[in-house]
């Protein structure tokens, strides 16, 4: 198959492909010695897929690339992409709770905002020069 065939196989661009491929997450086939296409693997569709689901589930490339060399590794075990899959559990969980926090914020910033007036007068923006004077996220009620 040529780039762009195995591109729209697995539902990416031919850029995608060609990142992948620089980032070392799948092998650039050799080019033909008489210099026509490269002839990709029909394999390679489910390949690209894994790490566009993996991706999608928050993983990083690095990750990803880790999680490529366990489903190959003679020696790994199921247990260890548990492992992995819960640290990103854990890292998501941390930043829903992170965006929890600016949520509340928000919300409370709004709340006390008369809506009206200059902006000189602005509590939300005179909170952030509080909050950036103080080098303090900003808190409810602060």
């Amino acid at each position: 198959m040529r780039i762009g065939e195995i591109a729209n196989s697995a539902g990416v661009g031919v850029e995608t492909v060609r990142f992948y491929e620089n980032k070392g997450l799948i092998t650039q086939p050799l080019r033909p010695k008489d210099g026509s296409y490269r002839d990709y693997p029909a394999e390679l569709v489910h390949h690209i897929r894994f790490i566009r689901n993996a991706q999608h589930l928050g993983f990083s490339l690095k990750e990803v690339k880790e999680l490529l060399s366990l489903e190959s590794g003679p020696d790994a075990q199921c247990g260890d992409v548990r492992v992995r899959a819960s640290a990103k559990l854990s890292e998501i969980e941390e930043k829903i709770a992170g965006l929890n926090r600016i949520k509340t914020a928000l919300v409370t910033l709004i709340e006390v905002c008369p809506g009206s007036g200059p902006t000189r007068n602005c509590s939300i923006l005179s909170e952030f020069r509080l909050s950036d004077q103080h080098n303090m996220p900003i808190q409810k009620g602060g």
